[in-house]
């Protein structure tokens, strides 16, 4: 994401002029009074390192470390940091080896409480503690919490409960966002009745092929069972292969295994598992297909020529409730921040992390959203990120984790991902559930 040229240069004469009055200065001079005082809390720590570890790379690194640039330059802390393709298989056996980071970014809850019961992942400390209670919700808190000790602070976040969609196209059919699931078939119908599919989907990522179907999956059991049978689902209090969860899985089957439905732009069912997740909305923009669903993060795969507002060429409306009545459950999914040093420097990086200030600078960079509570929206760049961290934020909506990411690495990283791949290309519902329930590790 791009920012529009007069923030972007706005943003840069404020960083330039806090670098100005924070360089060279100590803790306690007048130039850190001057241009650093919002990190008054953090001082003491000049010419320290903090390692930090994660799987964001690439782009999306250069944004992160920009966000806690002005932090440094003020505290004097250096954050050393990178990121890696193979971070969630590589953390473990850093760990055993003794080689593990000051601080370490978890894409899933699973990993996050597998390294804590190592014993080496440390309980957060007081202030990193204390910001995660005031700033973000009971629901956040406990994703990074493992055996009723808090080891992580969240650091930002996405929505998965999106339906993509083109509003010109919309319009002129006359079509309007459904507001339930039973609207959401009664528009696919509508659409399928003129030639056009009303569903595109990609399922292929390489060695994590199938994961879009576990999202779907996931979606739509918390949209017929609620989030009571979910989270008994995630922890695997009941089976993988309960019934509701066949349920759901079937209701699924309803639109992505529906030829009726699928697969605009690319085929017939089977070609969902050969096209790309990237890939997978692209056709709306051909008026080929009407719907993808998909996460607040794919907005990064429409081209640049591509407006994506509430009247332009793309955008998303929320996956409709089955019943209204049961509640707004969302779908989501997060990073959060947990430390394996105790060392002053490394409390002060992690509890700067769970700040507003961070999830505002955060924010700036473009295509990544907070949970945090004061997260100032007006710095979000895009529709999108907007609608996504309204819908974090609000007090009525139920927020749910993404399942596969707390279950074991062995399901939610292997034979869930796998499972999904052959229920899209054919393989009966029930079946692949139980394969999947009798593969939980003991």
């Amino acid at each position: 994401m791009v920012f529009a040229a007069v923030p972007r240069i706005a943003t840069l004469a404020a960083t330039v002029a806090l670098l100005g009055a924070c360089a060279g200065s100590n803790a306690d001079g007048p130039a850190a009074d001057a241009g650093c005082a919002g990190f008054a809390a953090y001082q003491g720590h000049r010419g320290t390192t903090v390692t930090v570890r994660s799987s964001i790379r690439d782009v999306e690194a250069d944004k992160l470390v920009k966000a806690w640039e002005t932090f440094q330059t003020c505290t004097g802390i250096t954050i050393d940091y990178s990121g890696s393709a193979d971070f969630e298989a590589q953390l473990p056996k850093d760990v055993a080896a003794g080689k593990q980071p000051d601080l370490a970014f978890f894409p899933q809850p699973g990993l996050l409480a597998a390294m804590a019961r190592t014993g080496k992942l440390k309980p957060a400390g007081k202030g990193t503690a204390e910001n995660v209670d005031k700033y973000y919700s009971a629901d956040w808190k406990r994703y990074g919490t493992v055996d009723g000790v808090l080891y992580g602070a969240p650091i930002d976040a996405n929505v998965k409960s999106f339906v993509w969609y083109s509003p010109k196209f919309f319009a002129a059919h006359g079509y309007a966002v459904p507001q339930t699931w039973d609207e959401l078939l009664a528009l696919s119908d509508r659409i399928a009745a003129t030639g056009t599919k009303p569903w595109c989907a990609g399922i292929e990522s390489g060695g994590s092929t199938g994961w879009p179907v576990t999202d779907w999956l996931e979606d739509t059991l918390l949209r017929t069972a609620g989030p009571s049978v979910y989270d008994d689902w995630v922890g695997h209090r009941i089976a993988f292969d309960d019934p509701r969860v066949v349920a759901a899985l079937d209701r699924v089957g309803g639109v992505l295994r529906n030829p009726k439905y699928v697969n605009g732009g690319y085929g017939g069912v089977e070609s969902i598992a050969t096209t790309a997740f990237q890939e997978g909305g692209l056709p709306i923009l051909q008026n080929t297909c009407a719907m993808h669903r998909q996460a607040s993060f794919y907005a990064n795969w429409w081209p640049a020529n591509a407006t994506v507002a509430e009247d332009g060429d793309i955008y998303a409306f929320y996956l409709p409730p089955v019943d209204p009545a049961a509640g707004r459950p969302v779908l989501g999914a997060g990073v959060f921040a947990g430390a394996f040093a105790g060392r002053p420097e490394v409390q002060a990086v992690s509890a700067y992390l769970s700040t507003p200030d961070f999830a505002d600078n955060r924010a700036r960079t473009g295509g990544v959203v907070s949970a945090n509570k004061e997260l100032d929206k007006s710095v979000l760049s895009s529709p999108i990120e907007k609608l996504s961290a309204t819908l974090l934020t609000d007090p009525g909506v139920t927020f749910r984790f993404d399942g596969s990411d707390q279950m074991p690495a062995a399901v939610g990283a292997g034979t869930f991902w796998t499972g999904m791949t052959d229920w899209i290309k054919g393989a009966d519902t029930t079946t692949v559930l139980h394969r999947i329930e009798t593969g939980w590790p003991a």
